[in-house]
């Protein structure tokens, strides 16, 4: 299945059938969230690089399968051309987050917001739910169900290609 916007993009071939390709928006997604040590974070301070908005809950066994996988992620592209923010979709104190994303070697930011069926991306109809945002900033994908690091390197090289 594969979900469009208005301004849809050319269908993906069956190896990124995992990711829902979605149309460009109008006007680049924008949010704005703290980090677990009150760092705000605007989704526009990382234009110029793909952004991985990865929504989980520490309760969440997909969610937990998938943190080695955007760990690698983000430290392999980091300092190139993507970055992952993980989003804390859940009601669960600071000091137990903290210990959670240092339990878990958490490597990239890990941001707050209430949970709640949309967020500034797109709806969130269950967990984890990831958005695939473009340099540019504009929602090009959206995964509910984990994903894998190869998953989104090959996401990402399809669009880079055409």
């Amino acid at each position: 299945m594969i979900v469009y916007l208005p301004k849809c993009r050319t269908l993906l071939s069956f190896c990124f059938a995992a990711f829902f390709a979605l149309g460009a928006q109008a006007e680049p997604a924008e949010f704005t969230l703290p980090d677990v040590q009150g760092v705000e974070h605007k989704l526009s301070d990382y234009r110029g690089k793909w952004v991985v908005v990865n929504y989980w809950a520490t309760w969440c066994p997909p969610c937990l399968t998938e943190i080695p996988e955007l760990v690698d992620f983000h430290e392999e592209r980091k300092d190139r051309d993507a970055v992952v923010l993980g989003v804390n979709f859940e009601d669960i104190s600071l000091n137990a987050l903290k210990q959670f994303s240092e339990e878990y070697f958490i490597n990239f930011p890990v941001l707050r917001t209430r949970p709640g069926p949309d967020s500034a991306l797109g709806p969130i109809p269950g967990l984890p739910t990831t958005y695939l945002v473009s340099p540019e900033g504009e929602v090009v994908a959206r995964q509910v169900g984990p994903v894998t690091a190869e998953l989104i390197a090959d996401f990402i090289a399809q669009q880079t290609a055409e």
